[in-house]
C-alpha cells in the first residue's frame, strides 16, 4: 500500500476534527530522515487552546495508528504527527477564514497593488460570500468585497488599539454597512 495522500489523510481525520468543533485547514506531509512528519492544521471560530489541540492530537494519533494497523494506510517506517493552528500568515481564502478574523487588519493584493483594510461583517448566500472592509485612512469608509480564493487576504500583526471609528464600522451588520455605504456615496 502506498503512502496516503493529503486528501486521504484529510478525509480520514475530518470527522474527528469536526467532533471538536474545528475544521481541517491543511494537511502537509514531508520526510524527516527515514520517518515522515504529518502536519495537520486546524481552525475554529474560537481559537483552540493547547489542551484542545493536545486532546485532538492524541485522538488523531490513535486513529492513524489504527488505520495503519488495519492495513488501510501505510506511513512507512513511521511518522510524527503535528497538530497545530495555521498561523497568522495563513491566507484568508474561505468565508470562515474572514469571519474568524473580524476586526483584524488584513493586507489584500489586487491588480498589482497592496492595500490594508479592517475586516467587518460577512454575508454568505447563494454560494457567494462578501465581506465588509473598512479603510484605515483618516476618515474610515466602507467597501464590500467578494471573498474568493483568487483574492486572499493576509492578517497584519498590530500592536496598537483599533481606532474607535474603525471599530464602530466593523461592528455594523452586513446589511447596515451596505446601507451606510449607499448613503456615503
Amino acid at each position: 500500500m502506498a503512502f496516503p495522500t493529503h486528501d486521504e489523510i484529510e478525509q480520514c481525520v475530518s470527522p474527528t476534527v469536526s467532533s471538536y468543533g474545528m475544521d481541517v485547514e491543511y494537511v502537509r506531509v514531508h520526510r524527516a530522515g527515514k520517518k515522515s512528519v504529518v502536519a495537520i492544521a486546524v481552525g475554529a471560530d474560537t481559537a483552540p487552546g493547547s489542551d484542545d489541540l493536545e486532546a485532538l492530537s492524541r485522538e488523531l494519533s490513535q486513529l492513524l495508528d489504527d488505520k495503519e494497523e488495519a492495513g488501510e494506510m501505510n506511513f512507512g517506517p513511521g511518522y510524527t504527527l503535528e497538530v497545530t493552528t495555521p498561523g497568522v500568515d495563513f491566507p484568508l481564502t474561505l468565508p470562515r477564514h474572514w469571519r474568524r478574523h473580524r476586526y483584524r487588519a488584513v493586507r489584500i493584493e489586487e491588480e498589482g497593488r497592496t492595500s490594508t483594510w479592517r475586516i467587518g461583517d460577512l454575508k454568505e448566500e447563494d454560494g457567494q460570500a462578501r465581506v465588509v472592509l473598512v479603510s484605515r485612512e483618516k476618515k474610515p469608509s466602507i467597501r464590500m468585497m467578494e471573498v474568493a480564493p483568487s483574492r486572499p487576504g493576509v492578517v497584519e500583526i498590530e500592536f496598537a488599539h483599533i481606532p474607535e471609528a474603525e471599530r464602530e464600522l466593523c461592528a455594523l451588520s452586513f446589511d447596515d454597512a451596505e446601507e451606510r455605504q449607499g448613503h456615503d456615496k
